[in-house]
C-alpha cells in the first residue's frame, strides 16, 4: 500500500461526480495505492488549491490545466500530466443553425446574434470565438468581433462541465432568440436525441478544429514514483474486465490514454485573444463571475 495518501482534486459539476470518484477510490485502494480525493465548487479554487500543494493532483478542464500551467511557470515550477480519457482527444464543437436560415458561410456571420455557452466554457466559447477570428470576423479597429454574441452563463466556474449552458443556446436558437448556437459536436447529437433540438429542424454550419479536452495536472511536489503508479493503475483499466467497465462508464470514457498538451493550442490562444488570464494565471475580472 502507498504509504502517503495520494489526494486528487475534481470539481463538483453534478451530483454523480460523488459516485464516479468513491469508485475509483475503492480501485484504487483494492490496487494498494492510498488514494482519497476532495471536490471543488469551481476549477478556479481547484487550480489555486493544487499550486498551494492541498492536493496532488487535480482533474482538470483544459482551461484549468492551462491555467495552472501559467500559473507553475510564474512561480518557477513545474507540473505534470496524467493520463487522460480517450473521449478526450480530437473534439470538435459545432456552430448550428435552423434548416430555414439563409446562413451558409462564416462571412455570412457578420451583425448576426450567435449563442454561446457560459463565458468560461472552453468548447462552446472561447475555441469557438477563436474559430470565428481565425476565420477573419475581426474587422472592427479595436478587434472586437462583428457580431452579438450572447452568452448563456450558467453555473460559472465549472468551465462548461455543466452543460446547462449549451442547452439553453440550443433553445434559443430554436426560438428565434439566436441567428446560429455554438456546441460540442457530442452535445449536439446529444439535443437532438433528447428533443431539444427537434429532428430535422438544424444543421451544422460550421466546425472547429479538433481540440483536447480534461487532463489530470500533477503537482510539482508528488514524487515521480508515485505519479507513475496513479497513472499505470489508469492506464491498465480494460473495458472488457467486467469489474472496471461500470467506472468507466460512469466516467463516459472506454480507455485511459497517455496525457498529451498538443490538443490546447486553440484554447490557449483563445486565452490571450479573449484575455481571459493573465500570463501569471490570474482570472482577469471581466472573466469573474
Amino acid at each position: 500500500m502507498t504509504k502517503k495518501t495520494f489526494t486528487l482534486g475534481a470539481v463538483a459539476y453534478a451530483p454523480k461526480v460523488v459516485t464516479i470518484w468513491e469508485g475509483f477510490r475503492e480501485y484504487f485502494l483494492r490496487h494498494e495505492f492510498n488514494f482519497d480525493y476532495i471536490l471543488f465548487s469551481n476549477y478556479e479554487t481547484q487550480v489555486e488549491a493544487l499550486l498551494g500543494g492541498t492536493i496532488d493532483a487535480a482533474w482538470n478542464s483544459p482551461l484549468a490545466h492551462l491555467r495552472s500551467q501559467r500559473m507553475a511557470r510564474a512561480q518557477g515550477i513545474n507540473l505534470g500530466i496524467g493520463p487522460m480519457r480517450d473521449s478526450d482527444q480530437d473534439l470538435s464543437s459545432v456552430l448550428v443553425v435552423k434548416n430555414s436560415s439563409p446562413l451558409q458561410s462564416t462571412t455570412q456571420l457578420r451583425g448576426r446574434t450567435i449563442g454561446f455557452g457560459a463565458v468560461d466554457s472552453p468548447q462552446a466559447r472561447l475555441i469557438p470565438l477563436d474559430f470565428l477570428r481565425q476565420s477573419g470576423l475581426t474587422d472592427k479597429p479595436n478587434g472586437q468581433l462583428d457580431f452579438q454574441a450572447r452568452n448563456f452563463d450558467l453555473l460559472v466556474g465549472k468551465h462548461g462541465d455543466h452543460i446547462g449552458g449549451e442547452r439553453d443556446a440550443a433553445v434559443a436558437l430554436i426560438n428565434g432568440e439566436v441567428e446560429a448556437a455554438w456546441m460540442i459536436d457530442s452535445n449536439y447529437q446529444a439535443f437532438a436525441s433528447e428533443g431539444t433540438l427537434p429532428s430535422g429542424e438544424t444543421r451544422i454550419l460550421c466546425r472547429t478544429n479538433p481540440f483536447d479536452h480534461c487532463i489530470f495536472t500533477i503537482s510539482a511536489a508528488t514524487d515521480a514514483e508515485t505519479t507513475k503508479r496513479f497513472s499505470q493503475i489508469l492506464l491498465d483499466m480494460k473495458w472488457s474486465n467486467p469489474e472496471v467497465r461500470p467506472l468507466l462508464e460512469l466516467e463516459g470514457l472506454k480507455e485511459w490514454r497517455a496525457g498529451r498538451e498538443s490538443g490546447f493550442s486553440q484554447l490557449e490562444r483563445a486565452i490571450d485573444s479573449e484575455q481571459f488570464y493573465a500570463t501569471d494565471g490570474t482570472l482577469l475580472e471581466k472573466n469573474r463571475s
